[in-house]
This record gives C-alpha cells, structure tokens and sequence, in this order.
C-alpha cells in the first residue's frame, strides 16, 4: 500500500507581552491579566481560535512558557498541496482582547494586532520546515507589543480509504491514491437481535479476560427497546477476516426517555484476529456512544485501547472523546496533538492516527477513513481502523431515538444464527 502526501502546518509556542500598566494608565496600555486570544487564517481554510499566553518577562529574547500542546493545526492533503505549490502563502494571525465570539456578526474581543507569516509549502511533504520561530511586532498601536510564535510544517503521509457504500449494506473497502480506487476490503454486516451471544466469536474470552468483558454486557433486556447483535466483519482480499467492530452492549433508552443516555452508553469491541483459527479473536479497542442533551442535539463517544496489564486483568487506555452534531455529522478523530484530544499520558499513540467523517442522521454516510502510516504495518492493522470507522458510524444509527424506527438494513437478518 502506498500512502497519499499529507502535510501538517503547525502553529505553536504561543505568548502575548503588552506594555505594562502604570498610574494613571495612559491610552493604549492594558494591565497584563487582560485575557486576549487570536484567530488563525489561512485562503480557503477554516479559520481557527486559540487563547493566548500572556509573558509577564522584560526582555525581547525571552522564551514563553513551554506548551506541549499546538495552538493551530492546518491538514494539507495531496490536492491542497498541488493547489498551493509555487503560490505565495500567507498564514494571517489577528490578536484580540477580550471575550471570544461573536455578537450579531460583529467580534466581541478589540483588536490589538495582526503578524502575517508567509508559508512555503513546495517540498513539505517531503521535509520538515520552520517558517517563524521568535518574537515579533504585533503591528498595532501598541509599539511595545509582541507576539511570540512559531509556525512549521511537517510530512504526515497517512493511508486513505473509502467504504463504497453505507457500512449497514455490506460494501467494499477501496484505497484512494488520487484518482485510484482500488478495493482492498470487504465488509459483512449482520444483524442479529434475537441472540446476543452471536455477537462475539464462541471462544472469544479466555479466562483472566471474561470478568472484565462481563462488566460491559450487562443484565439490560428490554424486548422491542434495544438495539443488539449489530456486527460488521472486515474481509481483506482473499476472503479472510482481518477485522470486526461487534456490539458487546445494548443501546437501550433510559428509564423514561426514548434515548440512550450518557450514564447508560450501548458499546462495541473492535476485534483483530489471535492465533491460526478463524474464530479466534482477542479486543483492540472499546467503543462507547450515546446521545446527548444539549441546544445541539450530539453523538457522544469515548474510544480506549484495550490492554492486557500481565496480571490477568485486562483495562483499557482512554484515547479519543468528543460530540459530534446529529444533524450535521463530523469527524472522529483520534490525534495526541488535537485540542479535544483525551489521549492519556501512558498511551503508547503519539501524533496523528486516524479519522473518519460521520454523516449527519438521516443521511447516505460513504465514510471516508484517514490513517497514520506509521500506525500501520499490514494489511489487517489498517482493517482495525476501517472496523473502527465503521462502529462509529454505526452509532449513529444505533443512538437514533427509539420514537423512530431505523431502516430495514439493520433488521433484515434477525433470523441469522452464524457467526460468519
């Protein structure tokens, strides 16, 4: 498999210093507790906001406080790249004081300053590449005023891969290569409401691991308000199974309410092939979802790696949780560097892994999979992720409130008995 260039444009190392107050403050001087943020603006991109550092030190040279997190992240895959290559490109950073947001239409926060930093992205995806990295004049009428930043770029190829139809229906897998499409998976998606022990193979949990994958099925039968038994299995090429995402736990509506709440989220395992046989399997990853309340109406998720720790227990290490909009869709994202980003201290992952788009409710959802290259070594590693992707947009589905009714897709092998 050959990946597809990405670059990642980089805005970190943050810090605001303003001129300090003094008695009486004179026009144009602000106390340094101020709170001040700034937006990030590059042509045709998403604008981005991130609050700003003030540094309290007197001196031009010093360096702003260490941030391990990035204040803006700009993704530039193949066809933005070509779009952009031999262009001048000018990242605009616009610094404001005040509070963030917007009050009909016009910023609330009063703007301080902009820094232009021109960008050249030929040959960024090959080589990493510092554009701005120090102090500079914010270019207001704040003289003393600067604004420290750095901005690079770096390669982040990563495996592109597209189902070739809604997850429910059974499609092929293609990867995309610019305007390549060539199948590489195949999925089998069942529906077994009637029974569910079909949703895992028979010799699944080994001893030390049964009593934590007991905790997540749970004693929750309620006939005719559950959804359970969904399953989707990945098969590469040649027919074997490499994948599959099943439902462990019943999306049931709390007491009261016809939608799965947050305290009682439904959740799938994603399963990888253990040892020769093919009904051996062992968990990679947990998925929980659920519905959320709120003014926006949102899909909530929590995804964790699945560990064994050696002492006969097996746990799980929070990588990714979020909302998404149920009307609009998103992005699941599993990335250490994203804002939202919940990945946790011990987690072996660093950087960018994967993403996955997420059709709002209601709509035809062809999800288009993003992943890491260096988080895949083979064929079925990439199949986890497909697996994953397609779990997540599978609770859309399953965390539609029950005063509906879902599509025929996901009842019509109710009967179905077989694992395979």
């Amino acid at each position: 498999m050959d990946p597809c260039p990405f670059v990642r444009l980089i805005v970190e190392s943050l810090a605001l210093k303003l001129p300090l107050a003094t008695k009486p403050a004179g026009s144009g001087v602000y106390p340094s507790t101020t709170p001040c943020y700034c937006t990030f603006k590059i042509k045709n991109f998403p604008s981005q906001t991130s609050l700003l550092p003030l540094c309290s030190a007197a001196s031009d040279n010093a360096y702003p406080p260490d941030s391990t997190a990035s204040a803006a992240e700009f993704h530039l895959d193949a066809a933005s790249l070509r779009r952009l290559s031999g262009k001048p490109v000018t990242l605009r950073v616009s610094v404001y004081m005040g509070r963030m947001g917007r009050t009909c239409g016009v910023t609330c926060g009063k703007l301080l300053g902009r820094v232009h930093v021109s960008v050249n992205l030929d040959g960024a995806d090959l080589r990493a590449a510092v554009f701005q990295n120090g102090w500079v004049k914010l270019g207001s009428e704040l003289e003393a005023a600067r604004l420290h930043l750095k901005v690079r770029a770096e390669p982040d190829p990563r495996f592109v891969f597209q189902f070739g139809g809604e997850p429910e229906c059974s499609p092929v897998v293609f990867q995309i290569q610019g305007n390549i499409r060539q199948p590489v998976f195949s999925c089998k998606f069942s529906a077994d409401r009637n029974a569910r022990s079909r949703s895992l193979p028979t010799d699944f949990t080994t001893n030390r691991s049964r009593g934590w994958l007991r905790t997540f099925f749970g004693e929750r039968e309620k006939p005719g308000m559950e959804r359970k038994g969904w399953m989707i299995m990945i098969h590469d090429l040649s027919g074997s199974p490499v994948a599959a995402a099943s439902m462990i736990t019943p999306f049931v509506p709390s007491p009261g309410s016809d939608r799965v709440s947050r305290s009682n989220p439904g959740a799938w395992l994603i399963l990888r092939p253990h040892g020769f046989s093919v009904s051996s399997w062992k968990p990679w990853g947990r998925l929980e979802a659920w519905r959320e309340r709120g003014p926006i109406d949102g899909l909530g998720y929590k995804f964790e790696l699945v560990t064994d720790t050696g002492t006969g227990l097996t746990s799980g290490i929070p990588i990714a949780e979020g909302t998404m909009s149920v009307k609009k869709g998103g992005q699941f994202c599993i990335d250490s560097r994203f804002k939202d980003s919940t990945l946790s201290l011990l987690s072996p992952v660093r950087g960018f892994v994967m993403s996955s788009t997420v059709e709002g409710e209601g709509k035809v959802s062809k999800p288009v999979v993003q992943v890491g290259v260096p988080h895949v070594t083979c064929m079925p590693d990439a199949a986890l992720f497909i697996a994953l992707s397609a779990a997540i947009d599978l609770s859309m589905d399953s965390c539609q409130l029950f005063s509906r009714k879902l599509r025929k897709e996901f009842w019509h092998d109710e009967h179905e008995s077989s694992f395979l």
